[in-house]
């Protein structure tokens, strides 16, 4: 589980030790940590959902999560559709397969975006991108995303809540690496096959 909550030297007590630095501007933190991530995808979704759950306790841990990972993800896509009208027309052009991927977006939609949303080690700046240069309409993107993400959310915050008491239940920590496992096993069987 280290893996997964320890990426480019940022680690869960990172997190955690950033946001309660800040815990006197009230929830702003916990939603611009996870707004962040949907900017600069190098950054620990996982820690930063878990470090929030763990500070603002599961109810409002969840929701600050959930309003910072949704809005940076329709930020991502707002930017990309106003913006990158050029840019599918690059990618098309250098990534010809590319264009079989963007069309099958824009006939699919929703159940597309919804899966991907749903695992938390999917490329989600990538399916915001896909999305915003397709012609996916805004709504579907918004819904998809918005219930994606909050099943996401959900699984991840149930996990990470009271993470040090799992310490002392090894049992349930086997079954959430093992659950975790599985996720990432999906999501890369899921990415390999419509984003490669």
């Amino acid at each position: 589980m280290s893996g997964s909550l320890d990426l480019f030297g940022v680690t869960l007590e990172d997190v955690q030790r950033m946001l309660n630095q800040f815990e006197a501007l009230g929830p702003f933190p916990g939603i611009l940590a996870a707004w962040l991530e949907s900017l600069l995808p190098f950054l620990p979704l996982v820690a930063i959902l878990i470090a929030n759950v763990n500070i603002y306790g599961l109810g409002e841990g969840f929701l600050l999560s959930w309003i910072g990972v949704f809005s940076g993800a329709v930020t991502v896509f707002w930017i990309v559709r106003r913006f990158g009208g050029r840019l599918r027309h690059f990618i098309e052009r250098k990534s010809p397969r590319s264009t079989r991927l963007i069309h099958w977006l824009e006939r699919h939609g929703f159940m597309p975006i919804f899966l991907l949303a749903c695992f938390p080690f999917t490329p989600s700046f990538l399916v915001n991108l896909v999305s915003g240069i397709s012609k996916v309409p805004f709504h579907t993107f918004i819904t998809a995303t918005a219930l994606g993400k909050g099943v996401m959310i959900l699984m991840v915050s149930v996990v990470g809540y009271d993470l040090f008491d799992l310490f002392k239940q090894p049992w349930k920590l086997v079954l959430i690496v093992a659950m975790f496992i599985l996720m990432a096993y999906t999501g890369r069987k899921i990415e390999s096959k419509y984003f490669k």
